[in-house]
Parts: C-alpha cells; structure tokens; sequence
C-alpha cells in the first residue's frame, strides 16, 4: 500500500462515524438551494439559445451543475438526512419566450462561476469531513473551469469585462501622509490599484444584478412583485452611478450595461417563486461583495459611500425574505435543535 492509499484509509476509518457539522450542513444546504436553481435557468436558456459556442457553454454549466446536486443528495441520503425540496421542473416554463440574449447568458454564467469560487472556497475552509472536503474542492475547480470558459468566451464575441489597466509602477515608495486615507483629503489622492478592483468588480455584479431585476419586473406575476423589482433594479443602478463615478473621475473606464440584452417579453420562463428567491440570492452576494470590499478600501470616504449600502441592500432582502414566507416558499434551513421545545415536549409526555 502507498503512502496516499494508506492515509486516505486512515482518514476514512478515522472519520467513519464523523457526524456533518453545522458549517458542512449549512454550505451544503445553500449549495444545494442554488444549482437547483441554476439548473432552471440554464435549461431555460436551452431553449432559447442561438449561438452554438454559448449553447456549447449552457450545456457544460448545466452538466456541472446537475452533478453537484446528485452528490449533495448522496452525502444527505448516506447521513439520512432529509434532501431539501429546491428548484425543479415545476420552476420552468418550457414554452416562455427568450427574456435575455445570448451574450447576457454567458455574462450570467461567468459572473455566477466568480460568485461560486469564494462560495465554495469559504465552504471548503470550514468543512473537516474529507468527504465533504472533497466535494468542495472539485466544486470549486469546476468553478474555476466555468469563469475561464466564460471569459475567453466573452472576450471572443467582444465583450471585455475585465477591470481597467493602469501604468506599471517605476520604483517602490511608501506612503508619507495620512492625509493619503483621510475622508476628506484622501479623496483628491488617485485609487489604489485594489480600490479600482473592487470599485469595478461591485460594479459588474450591480450590472448584472439590474437586469435580471429589470426582466424579472417584466414578466412577473403580480404587481406587488413587479415593484418589488424594479425597486432591485434601481438599488442596483444608484450602486452602479455611485461606484462609477469614482472612476471616471480619474479618466478609468467603467463597465457597459447590459440592459440591452433584456428582451419585450411580457411571458415569464420562471416562477415567481424561483425569481424571489433568486432577488434573494443576488441580495446575499451584493453583502457580501461589499463587506470584501470595505476590508480593502483605505480611502475613508469610499469605505463610507459602501457602507451606506448596507441597511439599504439589508432591507431589500429582508422585505423579499417576508414575501416568500407570505407565499410559503422559504425553504427552512437546516437549524439547531429547539431545547426549549424539547423540555416542553418531554414534559407533557410524562404527564
């Protein structure tokens, strides 16, 4: 037996009867809420996709996706631990006209593959179940397969989202001033190379996020719900014209739109569940992007300008949140158990 062999043996003896911990039960819970999802979308482009190389792209997303959720299934059913309802058939209007183009597809697949990488490398830094380690780290290559695919792609039908270049230093220095993070004085001071990263990326997901909120508005089912995303789309727009500003103040390109790429269509390919839920996920991501984001600005005044992002983007999820539970679509997630209840529970059985 080689040395590889003999520790994975070890490994597998070792953690036989390891229990999932919450961490694995969470991350694996979401993962499995989310490409149940994707596998909607991406069977709704499907068929409605033109071009042979982005059909070629939804194909290979899919596939990937589809297999993610048969292994979620057979780490839950292994553990005998009921497998969560999801996304499905009952999602998809298979007769639903095209509600965006091609080019959007391939700029939705590559922006969710960005996503997914710090997904599932957060998911794969918390899990201690090698089984479950594993799973985690060939869905995370499989994301980094997606976003270069997507990449080359989008480069080679003409569309460039790639954060802007700048001139290459000539010699080392160290800052001098503090007036070089000050709220005030540290604005007229040129961004950081990290700051235009994170300035255009929020942008790009912002870009993103407007419209699928703009064609969710279009075709969705009620009127309340329409509101409900046209006030996303134009959370995301006033995101959009605040970070790029900041750019082009210094003469750095921003990101085209793509609302574009939206279509007329009034007829929806999804449920209005789905789309909730999606307006839901976008939420999580924006947070999240923006949080990352603040870690690295040291300009005080951008620190500020995202921050007051925050209980805005909180909001809207919160509002979209009490809108599932309304309609009974929140799937609850795995939770920790109720020792109150239990307490209260046994005693009633043993009177």
């Amino acid at each position: 037996m080689d040395k590889n062999s003999f520790i994975n043996k070890e490994i597998e003896e070792h953690q036989q009867n390891k229990q999932l911990t919450s961490a694995e039960l969470a991350d694996l819970f979401n993962n499995f809420m989310g490409d149940s999802l994707f596998c909607c979308v991406f069977e709704h482009y499907l068929q409605v996709v033109k071009d042979d190389e982005v059909k070629d792209f939804v194909e290979f997303a899919l596939a990937l996706s589809r297999r993610h959720l048969e292994d979620i299934k057979n780490i839950l059913m292994m553990e005998k631990i009921p497998v969560p309802v999801g996304f499905g058939e009952q999602d998809i209007r298979k007769d639903a006209p095209r509600l965006f183009s091609d080019m959007f597809m391939v700029f939705y697949i590559t922006n969710m593959s960005s996503a997914s990488l710090m997904i599932y490398g957060n998911a794969f830094s918390n899990a201690s179940r090698q089984d479950i380690m594993n799973y985690f780290r060939s869905s995370l290559n499989d994301s980094a397969e997606t976003y270069e695919r997507g990449i080359h792609l989008l480069l080679s039908k003409g569309m460039d989202i790639s954060s802007p270049t700048i001139p290459y230093a000539k010699k080392v220095d160290f800052v001098e001033k503090k007036s070089f993070i000050s709220i005030i004085t540290g604005r007229d001071r040129p961004l950081t190379a990290n700051e235009i990263k994170h300035l255009h990326y929020n942008i790009n997901t912002n870009i993103l996020g407007k419209s699928l909120m703009i064609g969710f508005s279009q075709v969705a089912s009620s009127e309340k719900l329409k509101k409900y995303f046209r006030e996303g789309a134009e959370l995301s727009d006033n995101q959009i014209m605040s970070f790029a500003t900041h750019l082009t103040k210094q003469d750095l390109p921003s990101p085209k739109l793509t609302d574009e790429h939206i279509t007329d269509s009034t007829s929806s390919p999804f449920s209005d569940k789905l789309m909730l839920y999606h307006a839901s996920l976008a939420g999580t991501v924006a947070l999240t992007n923006i949080g990352t984001a603040l870690s690295q600005m040291m300009r005080h005044d951008l620190a500020a300008e995202l921050m007051k992002f925050i209980p805005l983007i909180g909001k809207y999820n919160n509002d979209g949140l009490n809108m599932m539970i309304e309609h009974g679509w929140l799937e609850e997630p795995f939770t920790a158990a109720d020792r109150v209840e239990i307490s209260k529970s046994s005693s009633g059985n043993q009177a």
